[in-house]
């Protein structure tokens, strides 16, 4: 068999995976090299740059991986894991894929958290799904106590293989309405990236539409019956003046005002995300 370089590999997945309409093929096809060769991506960026050849199980690794992306399963389900901010996460089918923009999404909690006059504040996660913001809150404020719920059974697996042995967060399989009822009345935060898709809408991604679960998908007519949910749960469990974030969809800022104002919130207001979005909403406990 002639020799095959790494360079010449990638660039054939790459111009594969742009035919079948993946978004960002080049660093797909490096991303699922660097699986496959148990190297980072900048590994397989110099191995590229050195002319670096590849054996015959590596050529057929990457071929197998190549038709699975050309059916827009999701890069993460083909490697395993899931970037979040400072951390890396085990996912797969089951469970949604933490997106980036949920990254500036936890800020919100982290800074409340950070910010807070208690020793030890309590934020909470509702529907915590891979445990990516409870994970955030729980590393990135160290001091702070973080319990973390999530409904599905297949993704409450999901989260424990994510936040096994860290120290100082609770995770519970329970639904959103009704956990942590020894909490109420103490917590600092309260996030939750709920279900918030319309159930007439379709998903444009095929990523999001064929291999999200639905259950953290869709939220009811108009996308919000969680909300509604979450906003009386969070009343709850939040102290006086504590803080609820919430993720939604870029369209739904001025219903969610509208859901919180009328459940007694004070100070509601809707943020942009990193491409001038609506991306979450924020309110006070009052």
């Amino acid at each position: 068999m002639p020799k095959i370089t790494l360079a010449a590999l990638v660039r054939t997945v790459a111009q594969r995976l742009a035919e079948a309409g993946v978004p960002d093929p080049l660093v797909d096809a490096e991303l699922l090299a660097a699986h496959v060769l148990e190297r980072r991506r900048g590994e397989v960026q110099a191995a590229i740059v050195r002319g670096d050849a590849v054996g015959e199980a590596t050529v057929a690794a990457m071929e197998a991986l190549a038709a699975r992306r050309e059916r827009r399963e999701p890069l993460q389900h083909l490697t395993g894991v899931a970037p979040f901010r400072h951390l890396e996460l085990s996912v797969g089918p089951g469970v949604f894929v933490p997106r980036p923009e949920t990254e500036m999404v936890a800020q919100y909690a982290i800074d409340a958290l950070l910010n807070a006059a208690e020793p030890d504040p309590i934020g909470i996660d509702l529907g915590t799904g891979s445990g990516a913001i409870a994970l955030a809150m729980a590393t990135e404020v160290p001091h702070a106590r973080i319990f973390a719920a999530e409904v599905s059974a297949d993704a409450h697996a999901w989260a424990s293989r994510n936040t096994a042995g860290v120290d100082n967060l609770t995770l519970v399989l329970a639904d959103l309405a009704e956990a942590f009822p020894e909490l109420e009345g103490s917590a600092t935060v309260v996030i939750s990236n709920p279900p918030y898709v319309p159930d007439a809408a379709i998903p444009r991604d095929p990523e999001v539409r064929l291999f999200d679960p639905a259950l953290a998908l869709y939220g009811g007519a108009d996308g919000l019956d969680l909300v509604r949910v979450l906003s009386g749960r969070a009343r709850r469990l939040l102290k006086q003046g504590g803080l609820l974030v919430i993720e939604h969809g870029e369209l739904q800022g001025q219903a969610i005002r509208d859901i919180l104002a009328a459940d007694g919130w004070r100070a509601a207001a809707t943020h942009h995300d990193l491409t001038h979005r609506d991306r979450a909403t924020t309110a006070l406990n009052g």
